[in-house]
């Protein structure tokens, strides 16, 4: 009989105080990044790392979300550290650009490169 008060361990592959993989050539998944891999922040990354900047509206149509869904998805990237927001005017009219910062690109980078490995297709 075990004792009740006894601590549940992590296995000895993971860390126990972060659940990370704890030994070398452990699994590809875990370089992929909880942040940016739902669909729509995927997606919205993607479309930024093509670019220097994008304005609000092309990232919203080519995403194919409506504005509050990039809005929300947008502020959860900003709070990671991912994208940029910069607003200003075009004229008169207020404009919203969005962009990746370089965390957000070196993360997109590594998330890409876990993704390939996963799928099979190595590093490159």
């Amino acid at each position: 009989m075990t004792d009740p008060h006894d601590a549940i361990t992590a296995p000895p592959d993971v860390d126990a105080a972060t659940g990370a993989a704890a030994r070398p050539g452990s699994h590809p998944r875990h370089g992929l990044d909880e942040v940016i891999h739902a669909p729509v922040r995927f997606s919205i990354v993607a479309t930024l790392a093509a670019a220097e900047k994008a304005e609000f509206a092309f990232v919203r149509d080519t995403v194919e979300v409506s504005d509050s869904v990039l809005s929300r998805q947008v502020a959860t990237l900003e709070k990671a550290g991912y994208v940029a927001v910069t607003k200003g005017y075009v004229g008169k009219r207020p404009r919203t650009w969005l962009a990746l910062t370089a965390d957000g690109r070196a993360v997109f980078a590594d998330h890409c490169r876990a993704l390939r490995a996963i799928a099979g297709g190595g590093d490159g």
